[in-house]
């Protein structure tokens, strides 16, 4: 018997070649839009069959397709892209201009380019039934809820996920005016318009009510150890309180008139103020003495800000329509942020890209700014129409993918990173002295200030994540 197997035992290949699977239609064809929910179909018939009923003295209620931002997703793509690299760079992340890189969006701080983080996308406007204007809003140190103050002395609780309500407290007899959260996140300082400071706890238990100046309180701003804190006041004084004790240390005085806004710096012995008297003042809360004055502005400086690389660089608004950027190191302006056309009310720092802030304006504009621009001067992005009246406050969230603003048209807004593949509906921002450009037949704008072709994966301002 020959030892070789027989040619019919023998498995070999297949003749026949099986044809290879690529996905043609999903590169051609245009994006097609979700269907649509069948809730709102039932609800619409709800309505029509109600309204010619006569609602059967019953008032009909609409059915609302709430939003959700929600950044675990972002996480969970950012975890599982690092896995599978075998060599990661942090400055070789940037964003595609289409729809298709919509689910591979990472969290803020994975981008080394701060046009990642432009929040442009309305994601919700919340109101109180009492309307009444937001004098502050600011978020939990957690993240998970929005705390506003109002005009009413009202706080409120919005859920940081679906932005639906939750609670309302009446915490002031007077408008709240500024309260601020301790950097260990368990304690909040709140102040009114009678200059009434008063303790709170996260569960909104008031622990501590005493009387912190006589005239209204215009700011409140722990130190690093959160063992003081220093309020600002219309009687053109600053002072420094001992939190464990509520014991006043120090007086400061040296402005001439209404302190309008304070901030103690993150790391260091050193508070700015600005005031109605157009003046600037560094302060040492150590000995209580005025360091430096800066003239830079020439009407009331109704905010600054602590900000930038290490905290070294300090931002004012004022009602002079200018912005100005101080280096405490050379003690000299940087910057004049010029592009609002009425006066600026409120600025606030990115928590993540240390060189993209963001102002509001008595007109109800919001404009963004960047310091690595190749003109910082020039606004980056401008919303004419974010609010109908003055955006009292700004406040990120700590992980830099919302923007929440307060304003006089009593609403309260929510604002989101836009996805890739172009503006969407509501968005109302324009990109100053920019041009639009094609990208394998998507159109996006782009603010080109890093002088990289955007078809070599520059990421400009276009490349917004939602």
């Amino acid at each position: 018997m020959s030892g070789e197997p027989s040619s019919a035992t023998v498995a070999g290949p297949s003749s026949s070649k099986r044809p290879a699977w690529s996905p043609d239609h999903l590169a051609h064809e245009p994006p097609q839009a979700p269907p649509i929910d069948v809730r709102i179909e039932e609800e619409q018939a709800a309505q029509a069959a109600a309204q010619a009923a006569g609602f059967e003295g019953r008032r009909a209620r609409k059915f609302l397709q709430r939003r959700t931002v929600d950044y675990f997703g972002t996480y969970m793509r950012y975890n599982l892209d690092r896995l599978h690299r075998t060599c990661y760079r942090h400055d070789d992340e940037y964003m595609r201009p289409s729809v298709h890189s919509i689910s591979k969006l990472h969290p803020p701080f994975a981008y080394s380019r701060s046009s990642t983080s432009i929040a442009t996308t309305p994601v919700h406007t919340s109101t109180n039934k009492v309307r009444c204007p937001v004098n502050i809003v600011q978020w939990t140190p957690e993240g998970r809820r929005l705390l506003t103050g109002s005009q009413s002395g009202e706080f409120t609780l919005w859920n940081g996920l679906t932005f639906n309500f939750e609670t309302i407290l009446q915490a002031h007899d007077s408008p709240v005016r500024a309260f601020e959260w301790s950097k260990s996140g368990v304690w909040l300082v709140s102040a009114d318009q009678n200059g009434i400071i008063k303790y709170f706890q996260t569960n909104m238990n008031n622990l501590q009510a005493f009387e912190g100046h006589r005239e209204a309180i215009r700011g409140v701003s722990f130190s690093p150890d959160d063992a003081r804190f220093v309020t600002a006041s219309d009687d053109s004084t600053l002072k420094i309180w001992a939190f464990d004790e509520a014991r006043e240390e120090t007086t400061l005085r040296g402005h001439g008139w209404d302190v309008k806004c304070v901030d103690w710096h993150p790391t260091k012995g050193l508070i700015v103020s600005g005031s109605k008297d157009n003046l600037v003042n560094f302060w040492d809360p150590r000995s209580g003495t005025n360091l430096a004055t800066l003239h830079g502005h020439k009407q009331t400086i109704q905010a600054c800000k602590w900000g930038g690389p290490s905290n070294n660089l300090v931002v004012t608004a004022s009602r002079d329509h200018f912005l100005r950027i101080y280096d405490i190191r050379a003690m000299k302006e940087l910057y004049t942020l010029r592009g609002h056309k009425n006066e600026v009310c409120s600025v606030a720092w990115h928590p993540v890209h240390c060189d993209l802030l963001v102002s509001g304006g008595s007109e109800g504009s919001m404009i963004y700014w960047s310091l690595q621009a190749e003109d910082p001067e020039a606004p980056l992005l401008a919303m004419d129409e974010a609010h109908n009246s003055n955006i009292w406050s700004l406040s990120w969230h700590p992980l830099g993918h919302l923007l929440a603003s307060g304003g006089n048209d009593h609403a309260t807004k929510f604002w989101a990173r836009s996805r890739p593949g172009g503006a969407e509906p509501g968005h109302s921002g324009h990109y100053p002295h920019q041009q639009q450009q094609q990208f394998d037949g998507y159109t996006f704008e782009r603010a080109d200030f890093y002088g990289r072709d955007s078809r070599g994966g520059g990421g400009g301002g276009g490349f917004l994540s939602g």
